[in-house]
């Protein structure tokens, strides 16, 4: 078995063009060596939203920069580099496809391996690249496009305990910033807001909450937003900086009420397999918000668990986890060819139900 791995990882599922090194020796823990983000926040804030064409370009002019200043970061000559891992999905499908073909053309030029991986493995597997988590541990993936509850069993092995049936945290956060008026991305502006807010002001719902399971809802607290927001306006025909942030106070008060509920009942499930080191970790851009971190801290506390999560520049996406993701693969074995199809879905647990539907091109989620 080979003693060191060296992979570059691409990122290009949304709207961050990333490139990383991640290395690891046996018996080490990995490294990584370097990691590039170009945001492309200034390109979509006009639209209140990413707007996939727009990013799907600005993936294919970022790509070969990030990968040039991910080299000159780390030291690594690409000759050093052992595979190339690329995020294959799920995502905007133009971006993804950006990433695979930037990929392909490495390997094929490099006459390196290639490494498909799963988005959600690279945020599910982040917690063994920060803190060598042994599994199985208890994943809360929760980000602008997805969340899920996952048990992980292994680098490609994961069972789902439950997952939002409509808008995920993330989406809804955007939401709520752009019907109160604030910059995107939503979740850092609502957050801040929401610091200086009365949660109490606004009997916000709850979703699901009075159903049994894992499974979790935030259309519904969307649009109770609305219509709170609207009967203010209707009041006094505007709102106030004071009004905004109660709103965003009571809003994500009761992301966390749902969050934590339904925290505590997958904890209940997996605990049931008796985990030597039982440990919940969170992934994902929703996984910055500190509120949230704080309330789920507490949760794991009462039930015995240990709690981690990614430092923040790693919640949001990245390339050094796709890297990491990758070396998990490249490491048992497994490698793809050319005929790598980028995905614009693709579940982490096949044998689960969709949790949003399906179509010609599969499970969403």
């Amino acid at each position: 078995m080979q003693d060191t791995y060296t992979i570059l990882g691409l990122e290009s599922s949304c709207d961050d063009t990333a490139a990383a090194i991640v290395r690891q020796s046996r018996g080490a823990a990995p490294e990584i060596l370097a990691s590039v983000v170009h945001g492309q926040n200034d390109l979509h804030a006009a639209f209140g939203g990413v707007v996939p064409e727009i990013a799907a370009r600005a993936h294919a002019e970022k790509l070969d920069i990030c990968v040039e200043e991910a080299l000159a970061a780390s030291g690594v000559r690409l000759a050093e580099v052992d595979a190339i891992a690329v995020t294959a999905g799920p995502g905007l499908i133009g971006g993804v496809l950006s990433g695979v073909m930037c990929a392909k053309g490495l390997a094929a030029g490099l006459n390196l391996p290639l490494i498909g991986v799963n988005h959600l493995a690279g945020h599910a597997l982040t917690p063994r690249l920060t803190d060598q988590v042994a599994f199985p541990y208890l994943m809360l993936l929760v980000s602008g496009g997805h969340c899920q509850f996952l048990i992980a069993h292994g680098p490609e092995k994961f069972t789902r305990l439950g997952g939002t049936i409509d808008d995920a945290p993330g989406e809804a956060f955007d939401k709520t910033a752009r019907l109160l008026g604030l910059p995107q991305p939503g979740g850092p502006s609502v957050e801040q807001a929401a610091k200086s807010g009365d949660a109490r002001r606004f009997a916000l719902p709850r979703p699901l909450l009075d159903r049994p399971g894992c499974d979790l809802s935030f259309s519904g607290l969307k649009t109770a937003l609305l219509r709170a927001r609207d009967a203010i306006v209707a009041e006094k025909s505007g709102l106030t900086e004071q009004d905004r942030a109660d709103l965003c106070a009571s809003f994500q008060a009761a992301v966390v009420d749902v969050l934590c509920k339904k925290t505590e009942r997958a904890l209940t499930l997996y605990l049931a397999e008796n985990p030597a080191q039982p440990v919940l970790a969170v992934a994902g851009g929703v996984a910055a918000n500190q509120a949230i971190r704080a309330a789920l801290l507490s949760v794991c506390d009462a039930h015995g668990t240990e709690f981690t999560a990614p430092p923040l520049a790693l919640c949001t996406d990245n390339a050094a986890m796709i890297a990491y993701a990758g070396l998990e693969r490249f490491r048992a074995g497994n490698r793809d060819d050319m005929r790598l199809a980028a995905r614009p879905r693709w579940p982490l647990d096949q044998r689960a139900p969709a949790l949003l539907g399906s179509g010609k091109k599969g499970a969403k989620a």
